[in-house]
C-alpha cells in the first residue's frame, strides 16, 4: 500500500518547486506515509565499517535530513545507515532561494543551500531521542560568518559525539565561500588535529572530499587522512563540473549531484583507494541510482556507498530495492560477502580518464 502511495506521490511532489517538495517528503516520512520494514539485510550484505556493524552497505548521504527531523522513519526505509546534517554551531538560513534545481533530462540536481540548518543545539536535542538501534552519523559543518571555521567542526563534534555513531568533516561543499580551501594539506591537517583532539570518546571520524581534486590533491588527502588517524574517507561530494549537461538549469551555480557525477566520483574513489592501499575504508558517493552502480563503487574500492539525489526521481523505497539487488549480484558472482568484492576493479577505474 505504501509503495503504491509512493508511486502516486512522486509525480505530485515533482509538481512543486524542489525545495518545497523536499520538505513535503520529510513530512511524509514523519507521519508514516513511506515504506518501512527496517534495513534490508543478509549474511552477504552485512559489513563492518570502522568498527560499525552495518546490516547492509547502502547509506543515506547527508543533506536529505539536515535537521535530524526524520531519523526514526529513515532507519526503517531499508538503509543500512544514515547521515544527517550538516550541523553548524549556530543556526543559519543558508543561501537565498531558489537554491535547489532539478535537471530531469540529466538525472541530476544542483543545489547551493549553503549549510542551512537549525544549529547543533536543535539537532542534538532530536538526536538524543533517537533509537539505540540503527547507525546514525552527523555531518559537521562551519558557520559562514565564523571567525574560525576550522574550530567550528570540533565544536559540533564535542556537542554531538554522544548522540551519534560516526561523524563526517565536510570541507568539500562548494556552497560556502572558500570552504574548499580547507582541503589544502596544511589547513586540513590543522583542522583534523583540532577535531581529533576534541574527540574524547573516540568516535569514528570520516572526511568527505570533493570530486574535483587533481592527483596532487588526492596525494595530500591520503597523507593527511592517514596522519590524522581518521576512520575513513567519503568520496565524493558534489562537483562544480557541468560537462555534458542538457537541462535548462545546467548553468545554475552550486554543486551538481546525480547521474553525471557517477563516473567522475568513481574514478576519484579508485585513485584514492590506490593511494590508501587498504589502510582505511572508503565510502563511495556520487550518481548512485541502482544496485549495479553500487556494485561498481564497491568493486572500485568502496566498503559502503551513500546516495541521495536518486531519491528525487525514484523515491525512498529505492534504498531497499538497491540492497536486495546488490545481494543478488553478490550471490550471482559467488561472493560470500561485500568485502570479497571490494577493490576488484580498482585498477581499471583508477586508470580511466576523467570526464570533461
Amino acid at each position: 500500500m505504501k509503495r503504491a502511495l509512493e508511486r502516486l506521490g512522486l509525480p505530485v511532489l515533482r509538481s512543486f518547486d524542489p525545495e518545497t517538495a523536499h520538505g513535503l517528503a520529510l513530512k511524509a516520512l514523519q507521519i508514516g506515509l513511506t515504506p518501512g520494514g527496517g534495513p534490508v539485510t543478509s549474511k552477504r550484505l552485512k559489513v563492518q565499517l570502522a568498527g560499525l556493524d552495518l546490516p547492509n552497505p547502502i547509506g543515506l548521504a547527508a543533506g536529505f535530513d539536515k535537521n535530524a527531523s526524520a531519523v526514526v522513519p529513515l532507519l526503517q526505509t531499508g538503509f543500512g545507515f544514515i547521515e544527517v546534517g550538516a550541523a553548524t554551531p549556530r543556526p543559519q538560513p543558508g543561501n537565498p532561494k531558489p537554491r535547489l534545481f532539478r535537471l530531469g533530462e540529466d538525472g541530476a540536481v544542483i543545489n547551493r543551500f549553503g549549510f542551512n540548518n537549525e544549529g547543533m543545539e536543535a539537532i542534538c536535542a532530536r538526536l538524543q531521542n533517537r533509537p539505540a538501534s540503527g547507525i546514525v552519523g552527523l555531518n559537521l559543518g562551519a558557520n559562514k560568518d565564523s571567525a574560525d571555521r576550522a574550530a567550528d567542526f570540533a565544536t559540533v563534534l564535542r556537542r554531538a559525539a554522544k548522540h551519534v555513531d560516526f561523524a563526517t568533516v565536510n570541507v568539500s561543499s562548494p556552497n560556502t565561500e572558500k570552504l574548499r580551501d580547507l582541503q589544502g594539506r596544511e589547513a586540513l591537517a590543522a583542522l583534523l588535529k583540532g577535531v581529533q583532539d576534541s574527540n574524547a570518546t573516540g568516535l569514528p571520524v570520516f572526511l568527505k572530499i570533493a570530486p574535483d581534486l587533481d592527483d596532487a590533491g588526492l596525494d595530500d588527502i591520503a597523507h593527511v587522512a592517514l596522519d590524522a588517524n581518521l576512520a575513513g574517507v567519503i568520496a565524493t561530494n558534489t562537483t562544480l563540473s557541468r560537462s555534458g549537461l542538457t537541462s535548462a538549469h545546467k548553468s545554475e551555480a552550486g554543486g551538481l549531484s546525480g547521474a553525471p557525477l557517477f563516473e567522475r566520483s568513481t574514478i576519484v574513489l579508485a585513485r584514492l583507494a590506490d593511494r590508501l592501499d587498504g589502510q582505511m575504508p572508503l565510502i563511495g558517493v556520487g550518481g548512485v541510482a541502482s544496485a549495479e552502480q553500487v556494485y561498481h563503487k564497491i568493486r572500485a574500492g568502496a566498503q559502503a556507498v551513500q546516495l541521495y539525489s536518486a531519491l528525487v526521481y525514484a523515491g525512498i523505497s529505492l534504498a531497499a530495492d538497491i540492497a536486495r539487488g546488490l545481494d543478488d549480484l553478490l550471490k550471482a558472482d559467488g561472493f560470500a560477502n561485500v568485502q570479497a568484492a571490494v577493490g576488484l576493479d580498482q585498477a581499471d577505474w583508477a586508470s580511466r580518464s576523467m570526464p570533461g
